[in-house]
């Protein structure tokens, strides 16, 4: 833990008149606690809020609280085992790297200290086309690999000089988000009027004149910058569009039904992320963990040995343990990551990978399940 996040945690949560002491921060909500502290109000609000009355933000997060884990006992967990493939990539970890937005509101490095730190934690980064550094710079600071996330833009022709560029960069797939024909309604972005502070922009779509915010008088600059360039009328034609002009894989992100997944594999995608886009698109819409089993239950039922990956309120490693045991191959995180790069930059995003990483070990270990294999659907029971 660098000095700077000792510093930020001294005192932190201390009764008055108790000397306060460095101390290393011990679960991804500490680290949120730092980043809620050090990020502007906007920047704050953009991170940490989702749609309208944010039910689906926080029924993420609850999903996880409904299931009990019947643990196995006499079990050999003297070694565990945390390494797996995503797509025939090998990761050390189960937990990816989720794409999220404008890291250089957190960190002056943005998504190149994010890259440096999914490297170090020998994971995938998957990188938002609204990144604030362009996509060849975050690409050559990372040690491991790179996933590009695509939004699909009015201008077919700026699209597909995305999909170019990320081939040449050497991104090892694509990521087309399917849930955000428009913008969700983010009231806290709202009422702040989100726009990037000087000095940042979209980077990626800067040479094609789309780099740049514009101001919304009853809305934020976000809203509005998707309304006017991203393209409403995408349908599952694109799906197929996108595979004719590219030779990477291609997962659809924005899954929570069955009938969607199905459609998905049927496209010919490599992949699908069970995902609501972390509460911020349509509120009351499913946590991501309560139809992931039905998903991956349907996908294997048609014979489909797709991909299947989840994003959604995971904090701790028995999220991660939860929806492994529910059919996801690996989990994707996004606000941890933020929160670490608010807190301490590169060394905050490395700390939270770590945290997860480390409580992923102790509960396969608690849980009776040596290896990712022996996380099966038996240890997951609802309620208490």
């Amino acid at each position: 833990c660098s000095s700077d996040l000792q510093g930020a945690l001294a005192g932190l949560g201390q009764p008055s008149g108790i000397e306060s002491r460095p101390m290393t921060p011990v679960n991804v909500f500490e680290l949120e606690a730092i980043a809620r502290e050090r990020l502007s109000l906007e920047a704050w609000d953009y991170y940490a809020g989702g749609a309208h009355d944010e039910v689906t933000l926080r029924g993420n997060r609850a999903a996880y609280d409904r299931l009990s884990l019947a643990y196995r006992v006499l079990v050999d967990v003297s070694r565990r085992e945390l390494a797996t493939t995503v797509l025939g990539q090998p990761v050390a970890l189960p937990i990816l790297v989720a794409p999220t937005a404008f890291h250089r509101l957190a960190t002056p490095e943005g998504e190149r200290a994010t890259a440096r730190a999914a490297g170090a934690a020998g994971t995938v980064m998957i990188l938002s086309t609204l990144s604030t550094t362009p996509l060849e710079e975050v690409v050559a600071a990372a040690s491991g690999p790179v996933w590009f996330q695509l939004y699909v833009y009015r201008d077919r022709k700026a699209t597909e000089g995305l999909v170019r560029r990320a081939e040449a960069a050497g991104c090892r797939a694509l990521v087309l988000t399917v849930d955000a024909p428009l913008l969700g309604r983010r009231e806290r972005d709202v009422r702040n009027r989100f726009r990037l502070p000087p000095g940042l922009a979209v980077a990626n779509l800067l040479p094609d004149g789309y780099g740049d915010l514009p101001p919304a008088a009853a809305d934020s600059g976000l809203a509005a910058y998707v309304a006017s360039f991203l393209d409403p009328a995408l349908t599952w034609r694109d799906v197929a569009w996108l595979q004719s002009i590219t030779t990477l894989p291609v997962l659809v992100k924005g899954i929570v039904r069955p009938d969607d997944a199905l459609r998905a594999a049927e496209a010919g995608a490599a992949g699908v992320v069970v995902s609501n886009h972390g509460g911020r698109q349509l509120d009351t819409s499913p946590a991501t963990l309560d139809v992931l089993p039905e998903i991956a239950d349907a996908l294997e039922a048609r014979g489909h040995r797709i991909e299947v990956l989840m994003d959604g309120g995971v904090r701790r490693g028995t999220d991660v343990l939860k929806a492994i045991a529910l059919g996801a191959r690996a989990v994707l995180v996004g606000r941890p990551i933020l929160w670490g790069l608010a807190a301490d930059g590169e060394a905050g995003a490395v700390l939270a990978l770590r945290l997860l990483r480390d409580e992923l070990d102790l509960a396969m270990a608690l849980a009776g399940a040596p290896t990712l294999a022996d996380v099966t659907r038996d240890l997951v029971r609802r309620g208490p």
